[in-house]
């Protein structure tokens, strides 16, 4: 089993690939954890910025595998205590099946990301940059 996380956004600031890095090592070694990066389209004057989601989310569902498992970070998602996180882990290793942790743009995800997830966490109402 692996947990990709596929987030809209390339070059994070220094403190994301830190902790980054630190959750990765914190994770047993049947869990390997891979960070896909999907670049955030050109957002000009006149962008049409729901197309642009939609195309940010088409990329990130051509990175999924089918039967894979599809997570939505989202401010509204269910909150995770760290019991709750740590036994539904324990039950995704068990099921062997991969997992993909969604987190879109400045904007949030698309539609149809959303449509597809299985599950919609919320890792805190802040939203960092």
């Amino acid at each position: 089993m692996r947990i990709r996380l596929i987030a809209v956004g390339t070059k994070m600031p220094r403190w994301v690939e830190e902790g980054w890095q630190e959750y990765a090592k914190r994770l047993p070694s049947e869990l390997p954890l891979e960070l896909v990066e999907i670049p955030l389209s050109t957002r000009g004057k006149n962008a049409d910025v729901q197309r642009l989601i939609r195309q940010e989310g088409d990329a990130m569902l051509a990175k999924v595998q089918p039967g894979e498992r599809i997570v939505t970070l989202e401010v509204h998602g269910k909150p995770w205590s760290t019991e709750q996180l740590a036994q539904e882990l324990e039950g995704w290793r068990l099921e062997a099946r991969n997992v993909n942790l969604m987190v879109g743009g400045p904007e949030g995800l698309a539609p149809q990301v959303c449509e597809r997830s299985e599950q919609r966490w919320s890792l805190s109402p802040l939203t960092l940059p």
